[in-house]
Formats: C-alpha cells, sequence, structure tokens
C-alpha cells in the first residue's frame, strides 16, 4: 500500500515539476489541472510519455516568435494525448510482429534494438552509481537523479517490451531527463565556480567570438559551460547520439 501511495505521489509530483521547470516561473497547479493529471494516471498513460508530452509542447512553444505565457497545465494535453496514442500503437502486435519489426529496424535504423538496450542499461548503472555516490548529499543535483534513475528504468523496460519502438521519441525522453540534470547542475553550483568558469570560457571562445553571431555564440558557450559540470560531477550524457561515443 505504501509503495502504491508513493508512486502515486510521484506521478503527480513529476509532472508539476516538469511542467514548472519548462514554464520557468512557479505557478500552483488549477483544480483543474490536478484533474488532469489523475485522468492520465487512471488512464494508464506512463509518467515518461506524459513527461515527453509536456516537453514537446513547451519546445514548441518556445520556438513560436510570438507566444503567450503558459498559464495552466491544458496547454500540454493535446500533445499529452498525441503521445499516449502513439505509445499504444507501439504496443499492439503479437511476439512474432516483433521480432519482424525488430529485424527491419535494425537494418535501416542507425541504433538498432540490441544496441540501444544495452546502452540504456549502460546508462541506468551510471546513473544509480552516480546516485549512490551522493546519496549523503542533500541537494537538487541527487534529488534529479534519483528522479532521472526511476525515469530511466521505465523507458528502458518500455523501449524493451515494445512492438514497434521509436529511437525519436526514445531520444526525446532522454533529452528531457538530461535537461532535468541540466537544471540541477546548474542550481548546485556555487556562484564563485561559476564565475571562474565563466571566465575561462570566455578567454577560450574570445578567438572565435567575432566570427559567431550573438545566439551562435550564446549556445556554444551554455553547451561548453555544461560539459564543464558534467564533468566536475560525472554526470553522463544520456542521448543516443552519444551511444559510440
Amino acid at each position: 500500500m505504501l509503495r502504491v501511495c508513493l508512486n502515486h505521489f510521484s506521478y503527480f509530483s513529476e509532472i508539476e515539476d516538469t511542467f514548472v521547470r519548462r514554464r520557468g516561473k512557479y505557478l500552483m497547479l488549477s483544480p483543474l489541472d490536478w484533474a488532469l493529471i489523475e485522468s492520465w494516471k487512471e488512464r494508464g498513460v506512463p509518467l515518461h510519455v506524459a513527461l515527453r508530452g509536456i516537453e514537446h509542447a513547451f519546445d514548441s512553444h518556445d520556438a513560436k516568435k510570438q507566444k503567450r505565457t503558459v498559464k495552466t497545465l491544458l496547454y500540454c494535453q493535446e500533445e499529452v494525448e498525441a503521445q499516449y496514442a502513439e505509445w499504444l500503437e507501439s504496443r499492439v502486435g503479437s511476439h512474432d510482429d516483433r521480432e519482424a519489426k525488430e529485424t527491419e529496424e535494425d537494418q535501416k535504423s542507425p541504433f538498432p534494438r540490441n544496441v540501444v538496450r544495452k546502452y540504456l542499461d549502460e546508462s541506468l548503472g551510471e546513473v544509480a552509481r552516480l546516485y549512490d555516490q551522493r546519496r549523503s548529499e542533500d541537494d537538487q543535483l541527487t534529488e534529479a537523479l534519483a528522479r532521472a534513475k526511476t525515469l530511466l528504468a521505465e523507458i528502458k523496460e518500455d523501449y524493451g517490451s515494445a512492438t514497434a519502438p521509436s529511437a525519436r521519441k526514445l531520444e526525446e525522453s532522454l533529452t528531457g531527463i538530461e535537461r532535468l540534470l541540466s537544471d540541477a547542475l546548474r542550481a548546485i553550483v556555487s556562484a564563485t565556480e561559476v564565475e571562474k568558469m565563466r571566465a575561462e570560457l570566455d578567454a577560450q571562445l574570445k578567438p572565435y567570438r567575432r566570427q559567431m553571431d550573438k545566439e551562435v555564440y550564446e549556445h556554444t558557450f551554455d553547451n561548453l559551460f555544461l560539459k564543464r559540470l558534467r564533468e566536475r560531477f560525472g554526470v553522463p550524457r544520456l542521448s543516443l547520439f552519444h551511444l559510440s561515443t
């Protein structure tokens, strides 16, 4: 009973945190928002699918030139429903169908299914080990690692049991977890260390700055900054594009 209650709470809290984190400003969810989460839970929408829908909805929102502030989780409902429908479709089929689709996928995909399974297993192991090393640290990164471990375990199981898994959707889910860990890294590093790292990166990029557009420079700077933070705390990359590295 306790485990069921904890899982129930985790479902609600993960969705709330992802929505608030992507919105950028804290906003209390309305009773209607909570009812929406309850409906997803009761219908069996997997947590990682709901989170992927929310992330995708905000990615689309952020790409718009003129955008209104997102004030309710209802903004993400259509995308979550679409992700869930595609997830259900990916589960349809027999064992023979799964083997046939797996063979077809391996022939045309840069990410063969057995390789992805191994990668997910290794990624989960790395995150779990890092979490175990930091369990005594009561900070945002430790909390994020615990959540990442749970989500990766669910994603790994889901990918392995799907008749027709999508590497694209898997990548979107992994990107969401990377964003969670990156935000946690930014939150725990001291202001002094941030200033030092930024000064070093600014000096490193100075010879190239005039050749870059402002947006490109800022994007490059942020990527290098996050790379330093990941190296500093030993946080692994999860994207499939790091599969062969």
